[in-house]
This record gives C-alpha cells, sequence and structure tokens, in this order.
C-alpha cells in the first residue's frame, strides 16, 4: 500500500479525461450499430475519424489533467499515437488493399501499442492514482482486442462489429469510471473531520 507522499494528487477536473474519452468511444460504436454496411472499409473510416478526434482530444486533455508525470506523457504519447493510426486507416479506406486483412492489422498493431501503454501507466499508478484501476482495465481491454484480430480467422462483418463492441464496452467503462472520480471528489469530508475531533477531545 502506498503511503501518503507517495499518493499523486489529483487535478481538478480530472474525471473530466475518462468522461470525454468514454464518449467518444460510444459515438462510432452508434455507427457501427445504425450501419447496415459492415465492410471493412466502413470499419477502417470509422476507426480513422474516431482516432484522429479521439488522439488530439485525448492527448491535449491529458496534458492538462493528469497529474503524475510518467503517465501524463504516456497518454499523451498514446494520443499522438492513436491520431497518426487514424490518419493512417483513412488513407487506407480509400485504396484498392481496404479489406479485413487491413482492417484488422491497422486495428491490432493500434490496440497492442495503446494498451501496453495504458497497462504501464495503470500497474505503475496502482495504489497512487484513483483512475489507476480504470487505466487497468481499458488498456487490459484494448491489448484483448489486439490478440483477438490476431487470433482470430474474422471476416469483416465479424472485425467491425466486434471493434464496435469494443467502444461500447471501453466507452461505458470509462464513462462510470470519470463519474465515480467526480462524486468521489465532492464526497462531504465533514462526517471524517468530526470523527477526528471526538477522538481529540
Amino acid at each position: 500500500m502506498a503511503d501518503a507522499r507517495d499518493a499523486a494528487p489529483e487535478r481538478a477536473g480530472a474525471w473530466l479525461l475518462p468522461v470525454t474519452r468514454g464518449a467518444l468511444a460510444i459515438l462510432p460504436s452508434v455507427v457501427i450499430t445504425f450501419s447496415q454496411d459492415h465492410s471493412a472499409a466502413l470499419g477502417l473510416t470509422v476507426f480513422g475519424w474516431w482516432a484522429i478526434v479521439a488522439g488530439v482530444v485525448v492527448g491535449a486533455l491529458s496534458g492538462r489533467l493528469v497529474a503524475d508525470r510518467t503517465a501524463r506523457l504516456t497518454f499523451v504519447a498514446n494520443g499522438v499515437i492513436t491520431a497518426a493510426a487514424g490518419l493512417v486507416a483513412l488513407w487506407l479506406a480509400g485504396t484498392p488493399s481496404a479489406g479485413v486483412a487491413t482492417f484488422t492489422f491497422t486495428v491490432a498493431v493500434w490496440a497492442a501499442v495503446t494498451g501496453i501503454l495504458e497497462l504501464f501507466a495503470g500497474i505503475r499508478a496502482r495504489g497512487r492514482v484513483a483512475a489507476a484501476r480504470d487505466w487497468l482495465a481499458v488498456g487490459g481491454l484494448t491489448a484483448a482486442l489486439a490478440l483477438a484480430f490476431v487470433l482470430l480467422p474474422l471476416d469483416p462483418v465479424t472485425a467491425v462489429g466486434l471493434f464496435g463492441a469494443y467502444l461500447v464496452v471501453a466507452g461505458v467503462l470509462l464513462v462510470i469510471g470519470g463519474l465515480s472520480l467526480k462524486w468521489a471528489a465532492t464526497e462531504p469530508t465533514g462526517s471524517g473531520d468530526a470523527a477526528s475531533g471526538s477522538e481529540r477531545s
């Protein structure tokens, strides 16, 4: 267990980062769910636009809201990697090679790199940063997506649907985690103060 001097202070509004990440993940999952086209080209397009927007927004917010220095640098790097992967995906979506192998390879590489980095941040910050548990959960989920895309023989419909399911689960986890951080930060501390006072009397 980390002692008080090891704990990293949370910055005001830190809960906005996971909530924003979650909302940005849920939006493209809605597009996939209600689209009749589950082709690899659609998957690359949806992944591309989501990755660019999420990479830029999350990278920028991480630089302002993550207090732990190593975690902050990790999430900024994840934002840059995600945005770059999105640009590659959009370029690939307009080429003749925009098949299921291209889609699964692109997403798998992105998921492996960013998932491992988020797991690293969560393991390092465990016991010191309140959001570390959420980083471990989402990092593990992202790494699992990479493994699924590498190991399973996926057709376009299944691959795009699996990516959409990942976005839903990750989005819900992040929103719940972010709201939990917000509620924990706004809990009244009067009862604890009263207890301390009674012990001193």
